[in-house]
């Protein structure tokens, strides 16, 4: 079952990414994030009260609450890194690299989480960094490293964070019925949010946010909630160094739709490390 989750939190996680990148078009990335989370909350805290889980409050204990909360920090971080990097990079180059924590966290599972290597795995996290090489586009990096702080430091950023995201939520999740745990995380994402929003003085330009950009928000949250609900479902069931692959392949929905829609094109080895990190995050199923 938790196999299924993970390809269904792939599903939403790509659809997440598509409407991002059209609503982000005329809003600030912080700001949308901002807004997006808000949507998360509603969403996440209606299944909480749809499934009974907000009678278990008082019997979750502290350790639990206080990953749930690191765990949310770091999802804020990822958030904010990655649709930063999003709004001024191209589709099809800001998500390879943030898929790169799919190496990080399967090496952290297995140092911290005991889950233990193995060959498969250790092919898998060779195919899968190894294609994310090829996806990437040296000349682009060449050029973000001139100008400084730009898409790919966000990006990397983001990876490292998502990472962390995964490793903390797996621990904070146990004992947890995991939409709960989910609702409980995203209201810290929702501060985290805020408060930059707030200090930045962005709050005052959601009057200037026209109708179209707000359907894609709130879309794009919807998406969000739906992605976040099924992967933390799949994660307090199976493998983190399994669960998470699985749930980048939502890479496949983004570079897709940057193809076909946004005409952003995939150069020749950029193809071939795609099909490697499908190849390697599939053998993990064997």
């Amino acid at each position: 079952m938790w196999i299924l989750l993970a390809f269904a939190s792939a599903l939403f996680a790509g659809i997440m990414s598509i409407l991002a990148k059209i609503g982000l078009k005329e809003v600030d990335s912080n700001l949308a994030t901002a807004l997006r989370t808000v949507v998360v909350v509603v969403f996440a805290w209606i299944m909480v009260f749809i499934v009974g889980s907000h009678m278990t409050l008082v019997d979750i204990d502290l350790r639990s609450v206080i990953f749930l909360v690191l765990s949310g920090f770091a999802t804020g971080g990822a958030w904010l890194c990655y649709f930063k990097a999003l709004q001024i990079g191209d589709v099809n180059k800001v998500v390879p690299i943030d898929k790169s924590s799919i190496v990080l966290t399967m090496l952290l599972s297995m140092l911290f989480l005991n889950e233990g290597f193995s060959f498969i795995k250790v092919g898998a996290m060779i195919f899968i960094g190894f294609g994310t090489y090829l996806m990437i586009d040296r000349k682009q990096i060449v050029s973000a490293r001139s100008k400084g702080f730009s898409w790919i430091f966000y990006a990397a950023l983001a990876a490292i964070f998502a990472s962390l995201t995964a490793i903390l939520g797996k621990v904070g999740i146990e004992g947890v019925e995991s939409n709960l745990g989910t609702a409980i995380r995203t209201i810290v994402v929702l501060i985290i949010a805020w408060s930059i929003v707030l200090m930045q003085g962005k709050h005052k330009d959601i009057k200037n946010v026209d109708s179209k950009s707000w359907v894609f928000i709130c879309l794009s949250g919807l998406a969000t909630g739906l992605s976040w609900l099924c992967f933390y479902s799949a994660l307090q069931q199976g493998p983190v160094s399994v669960v998470l692959p699985i749930d980048k392949l939502s890479i496949l929905v983004t570079i897709a739709f940057s193809f076909f829609v946004l005409k952003e094109k995939l150069k020749k080895w950029a193809v071939v490390g795609l099909i490697l990190i499908v190849i390697g995050t599939l053998s993990l199923l064997l």
